[in-house]
């Protein structure tokens, strides 16, 4: 399985690159993973502007042949065995390649939700995005490990 991780913004402080750095090791026996940081564009701009400029980014970023999951609060909300479920179903159908999209503090522009194959959704709690890609990472690592039937899901 190939996983893609395209997020808005760059982890700048310690604590969250060494947690991300911390599931993307524990992922790399399950998946080949690559994670892809585009421009956060919202620096005191027009927030509109921002976002369409950071959209054409990831869209930019997405690979041509993924299936692509959009973290979005209205998104579907998943158990962790029906995250781990929703992997497995689409490897078994084919989709050996996902793309998760995580946006900025603007949110994901319309035409990144359009692009997206589904829309994933954390929680209704608003996460600030880089505790989201954390929070993602770790989740991917538990979905390998519950389909292989591993212990850590409790």
């Amino acid at each position: 399985m190939k996983l893609t991780i395209i997020a808005v913004g760059r982890l700048k402080e310690r604590f969250w690159r060494e947690a991300a750095d911390e599931y993307l090791k524990r992922l790399k026996p399950y998946a080949q993973v690559s994670v892809v940081e585009v421009a956060d564009r919202d620096s005191g701009r027009d927030a509109k502007r921002a976002l369409a400029d950071e959209g054409a980014d990831v869209l930019r970023a997405i690979p041509a042949t993924s299936y692509v999951v959009a973290l979005d609060v209205g998104g579907r909300q998943l158990s962790s065995e029906g995250f781990s479920g929703q992997i497995d179903e689409l490897a078994l159908h084919g989709s050996s390649h996902l793309t998760f999209v995580i946006g900025g503090s603007v949110g994901l522009s319309a035409d990144v939700i359009e692009r997206a194959d589904a829309r994933l959704s954390l929680g209704l709690m608003t996460l600030p995005h880089n505790l989201a890609r954390v929070v993602l990472l770790e989740q991917l690592y538990r979905a390998f490990r519950i389909s292989r039937g591993e212990p850590y899901h409790k």
